[in-house]
């Protein structure tokens, strides 16, 4: 098969598909790999690394478009790059379609065959395509909110970690999934008072066995989540539903009783976000202020830190890339059912289910899909 890796366009997006040694693993087993000149530069990686793995160096992304049967990237396709997809081909990369419905519709006319990182499945009903990003936009996210309270970027002035005798910032996390896993360990970490907040008390016994006194959990429902917002410098939005729009836990009525310069950082963007006053942002402009609340928004986090996060991307990403690229698209997903959660679309059907009744498509199960 042949793999086209092209440079990724979006705002301040330096990530990856493949990395060289991902490359070197596919034309070892038998893939011609096109890369797209400088599309490793923003993890340091030359097109004379590619090459020297055994891939192509090719002009501009036209060429891995009309010609690659696989396109591998690390972001949902801009619009100018759904255009060039085709029936025949498959891409492989994160979607996040149920708040998009520009994209999907895209996908839906192209025809292509579209494996979405994050709901390709593993033991246990985890999510090991979307970990990795999870880990790192967690462990982000309270360095980013740390530096929107700074009174310089229109917080309150508060130092996480407090000084002796000042008191340590307030951090709310809100889900403790992987992103507030990560996002309260770096908070506990800072010294700041955390606290822990979700509906699944598996995961409340979890994450207060580990942190013990060092962080509190508490139950999330209405009463408890608005009591533990208004009392916060800094809340950190961590709400998944895999394929499914973030609820909207944090109302507009909400920020009004919350601490004037308090901090939102919502890392639940990319499924629409679990704030109702929140809209993706980018690297270049991170933040912007609604009712006194600083908001924290940016899409594409883990980019800003892209050679960590390519390479501990690929780690997860590449064997799944090896399957479809050596068995071919439907052989790769009927011999792995797990990857076969990845099909979001195809042959101009939406095939994942919390997808298609959010954005009104009639839903194709994946089993069809493979005939």
């Amino acid at each position: 098969m042949r793999v086209g890796c092209p440079k990724e366009i979006k705002n301040h997006e330096y990530r990856v598909g493949l990395t060289p040694e991902s490359a070197r693993e596919l034309t070892h087993q038998g893939s011609e790999v096109w890369i797209e000149t400088g599309a490793g530069m923003g993890i340091g990686a030359t097109d004379a690394e590619y090459e020297a793995a055994g891939a192509r160096i090719v002009e501009g992304p036209d060429p891995i478009f009309a010609e690659c049967e696989m396109v591998v990237k690390v972001k949902e396709p801009q619009a100018e790059e759904r255009a060039k997809l085709r029936p025949d081909q498959v891409l492989y990369t994160y979607l996040h379609l149920a708040p998009d419905p520009e994209q999907t519709a895209d996908l839906v006319k192209s025809g292509v065959t579209a494996i979405a990182y994050e709901t390709v499945t593993g033991p246990g009903g985890q999510l090991p395509l979307l970990k990795p990003m999870s880990q790192v936009a967690g462990r982000m996210s309270i360095q980013a909110g740390a530096s929107a309270l700074e009174k310089a970027h229109g917080g309150r002035g508060v130092l996480i970690g407090g000084v002796p005798g000042v008191l340590p910032g307030k951090v709310v996390v809100i889900g403790g999934g992987v992103v507030g896993f990560n996002a309260a360990q770096m908070a506990v970490g800072l010294g700041g008072d955390v606290e822990i907040l979700d509906r699944d008390p598996d995961v409340l016994e979890r994450v207060g066995t580990f942190f013990e006194a060092r962080a509190a959990t508490r139950f999330s429902n209405k009463t408890n989540l608005e009591e533990a917002v208004c009392a916060a410098d800094l809340v950190i939005g961590a709400v998944l539903i895999p394929g499914a729009a973030a609820p909207k836990l944090v109302t507009r009525d909400l920020l009004k009783q919350m601490k004037p310069g308090a901090v939102l950082v919502d890392v639940a963007i990319d499924q629409g976000g679990c704030f109702e006053t929140s809209r993706a942002t980018t690297h270049a402009e991170p933040t912007y202020v609604v009712d006194d609340i600083v908001h924290y928004c940016v899409a594409n986090m883990p980019g800003a830190v892209a050679r960590t996060s390519t390479y501990a991307l690929n780690n997860v990403t590449l064997p799944h890339a090896l399957r479809i690229a050596k068995m071919g698209w439907k052989e790769a997903l009927r011999a792995n059912p797990h990857l076969a959660e990845g099909l979001n679309v195809h042959a101009g059907k939406v095939t994942y289910r919390a997808v298609a009744e959010e954005l009104g498509y009639d839903y194709l199960p994946v089993a069809e899909a493979l005939g």
